[in-house]
């Protein structure tokens, strides 16, 4: 196929021969009004592109949506398909994780909420400073909302921090109806077994082997590992605690979340509570899918997505 431009050309070239440009345009068959056109995107692309490049230096691990959405919160008009184009435009790309080897499973994940504040998930992430102090990270997260509840940060976590920390918490939120988390020695303590049975709460402790059951958790560790842990330098753990907690808050009120419809989980907790108490899981799943209408409105379709529509149509 004979691009736009290199039609511009041959009829430059034929002109150049003799030949007039009606003629010329005629045969080439381009239209005369073609010949002076100016493309005006890359003047209107020009602010945006800028943006975007400053956006993925700032967030080098996120790709093209997630940068999307900071950008429509700066005013720009941004569909999913016109940041594809600038982000290939600009020549950014995410760096690919190696694949990992996953067992398959179609069990149910066992306990799982259906509503806020109903599983609390939790586990250790563990890191270095630079003056070689170690980091000792406990990560409580809510797997309804995905909020990160704390990241208690310190050299050494034993399981009487592990009540402080979620003794805090529950005096803020309420008890969650269980905790779920691995079989490590801080969270099978007689101690913390006994204050969770004081609070009237059940454990959900997952099964040996199997870090999938607590997915919720897993998933936020690798996100708080990739997006904070990987990308500071710890001088001290005191600067430790600040940055992290400042990601903390940057993960629940800023950053958008795909299984949220884009929504960070702040928007998403006040777009789901009502007075009468947490939702159902049918008004989840609404309120997912309408904030991701625009989503799916600005997704160009795939080729065979595009053919099945094509023929719900026409089976209409």
């Amino acid at each position: 196929m004979v691009s736009v431009q290199a039609r511009r050309d041959a009829v430059a070239f034929a002109m150049t021969r003799g030949v007039s440009q009606r003629r010329a345009c005629t045969l080439l068959d381009v239209a005369r009004s073609a010949l002076g056109y100016c493309s005006r995107l890359a003047v209107k692309d020009a602010p945006v592109l800028k943006r975007m490049v400053d956006r993925s230096l700032q967030y080098p691990r996120f790709g093209y949506r997630r940068i999307a959405i900071f950008l429509r919160r700066e005013g720009h008009p941004m569909s999913f398909g016109r940041a594809h184009r600038l982000w290939g435009q600009a020549k950014l790309q995410l760096p690919k994780k190696r694949g990992r080897k996953r067992i398959a499973s179609g069990r149910p994940r066992p306990n799982a909420p259906n509503g806020p504040n109903q599983v609390w998930s939790y586990d250790f992430v563990f890191d270095w400073c630079a003056n070689g102090q170690k980091l000792k990270c406990l990560t409580v997260t809510d797997e309804w909302t995905k909020e990160g509840l704390a990241i208690e940060v310190d050299g050494r976590i034993r399981s009487t921090r592990v009540i402080e920390v979620l003794s805090r918490l529950v005096s803020e939120r309420g008890a969650p109806r269980y905790l779920r988390s691995d079989n490590g020695p801080e969270f099978v303590s007689r101690a913390l077994l006994k204050w969770i049975a004081d609070q009237g709460i059940e454990t959900a402790l997952i099964d040996p082997g199997k870090p999938w059951q607590n997915g919720t958790t897993e998933s936020f560790n690798g996100k708080f590992r990739d997006e904070c842990l990987s990308l500071e330098w710890f001088r001290s753990r005191a600067e430790a605690k600040v940055i992290i907690e400042t990601w903390r808050r940057h993960f629940n009120e800023e950053r958008p979340h795909s299984s949220l419809g884009y929504m960070t989980p702040t928007e998403f907790v006040a777009s789901i509570t009502t007075n009468a108490g947490p939702v159902t899981a049918t008004e989840r799943t609404a309120a997912v899918c309408g904030a991701s209408a625009l989503r799916s409105v600005a997704q160009p379709l795939l080729r065979g997505q595009t053919q099945k529509a094509e023929l719900a149509a026409y089976s209409k």
